[in-house]
């Protein structure tokens, strides 16, 4: 269902939850490298709706508190308009779910910021869910050569998929990763992309 001023959705819409909703209005939607929404940016601290500040689930007449603006783990919830994406109905819920966050975070990082140009070279920290989606974007947008970064090797298998023609375990050497790189590139990559959420 929708809400009475909602115009862009419709009743049985399938739709993909976003971690960083966009209102489409403020100057950040309106950029093409910024994401952080000036009303539905992620807040910890917001505890409700962002009009009423009321919790968006109840049980029993009793509040129960939402997780990060979309409580995707919950059979049912309230999300603002700007925090879903309607998607093409003849795709599959169940495997097109995994992608509203982490494949296009990564995605979207690569191809609107980092922005490799043709026959680049590009290195991705970090092979799980929004490193996969980063790599693909180096790959969609032609870079020549893709280097994953990860601490679990295993994970090389999987990524030559998306794109990434080589790989970097830094456990497997005795000298800074980024030295490894650069010893590999012939001075470093064109563009970096870092997806392990790790400072």
């Amino acid at each position: 269902s929708v809400g009475e001023e909602v115009t862009d959705l419709q009743p049985g819409d399938h739709v993909l939850p976003i971690f960083t909703g966009e209102c489409g209005e403020c100057p950040h939607c309106h950029s093409e490298e910024s994401n952080m929404c000036e009303l539905l940016r992620i807040n910890t601290e917001r505890g409700g709706m962002i009009l009423d500040g009321e919790s968006r689930f109840s049980i029993n007449g009793k509040p129960i508190h939402h997780f990060l603006g979309t409580s995707t783990f919950s059979e049912y919830t309230v999300v603002h308009s700007g925090q879903v994406v309607k998607i093409n109905p003849k795709a599959p819920l169940d495997k097109v779910c995994i992608v509203s966050c982490g494949l296009t975070t990564g995605l979207g990082a690569t191809l609107n910021v980092a922005k490799p140009k043709k026959g680049q070279s590009v290195a991705v920290f970090g092979l799980g869910a929004v490193g996969l989606g980063a790599a693909e974007g180096a790959r969609i947008a032609g870079a020549s050569r893709i280097i994953g970064v990860d601490l679990n090797s295993k994970r090389f298998e999987e990524a030559k998929k998306f794109g990434v023609t080589e790989f970097v375990n830094p456990k497997e050497h005795n000298k800074p990763v980024q030295q490894v790189i650069a010893e590999m590139t012939n001075g470093g990559v064109d563009r970096s992309v870092e997806c392990t959420g790790s400072v």
